[in-house]
């Protein structure tokens, strides 16, 4: 039986187009990062009049990163103690992704 991983958390978002993004919050249950290019976040949304995720005070956790040459990566699950969402090669990227 394998045990569950705590996942890191979405610390900051300061991505203000996507409709997760609550006051730098993201609000989405769980993030997805990467692409063979860059460490884009594919839970990006532009949506300006829906916006999305789970209220309450929940802050979304990263559920998978596919740049497996992150030094924060282990077998394509995020080790970072948190990560900060941004706008860097497109719209919204991990800012806390570092090459092995």
């Amino acid at each position: 039986m394998t045990a569950a991983v705590e996942m890191p958390r979405v610390q900051e978002c300061v991505v203000a187009a996507c409709s997760y993004n609550h006051t730098n919050d993201c609000h989405a249950f769980a993030i997805t990062i990467g692409s063979p290019d860059h460490a884009h976040c594919h839970t990006f949304v532009e949506m300006p009049s829906v916006r999305g995720g789970v209220d309450g005070g929940m802050t979304a956790q990263v559920g998978a990163c596919q740049r497996a040459d992150c030094r924060h990566n282990d077998q394509l699950e995020c080790r970072a103690p948190g990560i900060k969402v941004g706008p860097d090669n497109d719209m919204a990227d991990c800012m806390t992704y570092s090459s092995r």
